[in-house]
């Protein structure tokens, strides 16, 4: 007998038609949502598709000191080494990012590019993307585009269903939602074969039982920022908190912000800076012990011991970085600790030529 009774499937049925007419609202149809066990897996998956149907990828990362068209570093590693995929990364502007990509997108032959991939917002200083501008692009040349709308899907409007992509991936955690749910949004039509093979799950695109409660959680989080001036509420929060942010860090001496000057060019939780003098690592651990969480790189490379790609190619030194973000449990009381807290960490670090 299954150890899962009828009104646990019957849970995971509702909780599931919630979530994708949650998503819905977004310009998504509810039968292109397929749920992924996390963001990055439907970057993966996303990838996949374009290596298997096309034999190369190209990946789109001109990079300028406002921002990036680009695949967050992890992925486009994997991506290269599966496919020898294109990397494009420069420190120019958006516009010579745009005519690096149309370049790369005016190949033929073997030379052709099966996939681009460009993120939303950059997980890293913040930027917003010129998406529509990538999609345009993409659509002329007849190229599927991924879009990794990680750091953007909560914090900034999201029309799917205007921007065009095939594919667009989401991660709940990153605007509310629990850890360890995520969504890959394909265009109507696209098939693909399982990345998980077992059970008929999710049209037979990814087998295995789905995780009830975080898809539940991962609806509810959709659905309140989806209700009227949700997101511009938490939005105009966040800008207000990161501003905090930025005059504090700002005011000590050799420490700069990093990515595009104005706020509006930004996702509005997410500000790079960078610290001259002093390394990020000791920096990181003298603001844990001051009960502050902060981050060098983006979350997705914490585990790696590379610089970081994005700042390279910005050409800023990875290791004097750091990155702070808020969410909806901010306080200006945290803001206040790290105002508190930072200088003082920064001057005994630099004292000690750390």
């Amino acid at each position: 007998e299954s150890p899962v009774g009828k009104d646990e499937v019957e849970n995971v049925k509702g909780a599931l038609a919630l979530m994708r007419e949650a998503i819905a609202a977004h310009g998504a149809i509810g039968d292109e949502v397929l749920i992924a066990l996390f963001g990055a897996a439907g970057n993966g998956l996303a990838g996949e598709l374009g290596i298997d149907k096309l034999h190369q990828a190209a990946v789109s990362a001109a990079g300028r000191q406002a921002g990036f068209v680009q695949l967050d570093s992890g992925d486009a590693k994997l991506t290269e080494k599966r496919a020898g995929a294109l990397l494009l990364q420069d420190g120019t502007d958006t516009d010579a990012a745009i005519d690096a990509l149309v370049d790369a997108l005016s190949g033929s032959g073997p030379e052709a590019p099966a996939l681009v991939n460009c993120q939303w917002a950059n997980h890293e200083v913040g930027t917003i993307q010129p998406v529509e501008e990538v999609a345009a692009a993409c659509s002329a040349a007849s190229v599927p585009l991924h879009v990794d709308a990680s750091a953007a899907c909560g914090h900034v409007p999201l029309d799917l269903g205007a921007l065009g992509a095939e594919y667009v991936s989401l991660s709940g955690h990153k605007f509310g939602g629990p850890p360890g749910i995520g969504v890959l949004v394909l265009r109507r039509g696209l098939r693909l074969e399982p990345f998980l093979v077992g059970g008929s799950q999710e049209r037979e695109r990814r087998g295995g039982f789905e995780n009830g409660p975080a898809v539940a959680g991962l609806a509810a989080a959709v659905s309140s920022l989806s209700a009227p001036g949700a997101l511009d509420f938490e939005a105009a929060k966040q800008r207000t908190l990161v501003a905090s942010l930025v005059a504090a860090a700002t005011s000590v001496e050799g420490v700069s912000l990093v990515g595009d000057p104005e706020a509006t060019g930004r996702v509005p939780h997410i500000v790079c800076f960078g610290v001259d003098g002093v390394e990020a690592e000791p920096v990181l651990i003298s603001l844990d012990r001051a009960g502050i969480a902060a981050h060098s790189g983006s979350s997705c490379s914490s585990e790696s011991l590379e610089p970081s790609a994005v700042l390279a190619a910005m050409g800023l030194d990875p290791s004097r970085s750091l990155r702070l973000s808020v969410g909806w449990s901010s306080t200006e009381e945290d803001v206040a600790a790290f105002a508190e807290a930072f200088p003082g960490v920064v001057a005994r670090l630099r004292a000690l030529g750390a």
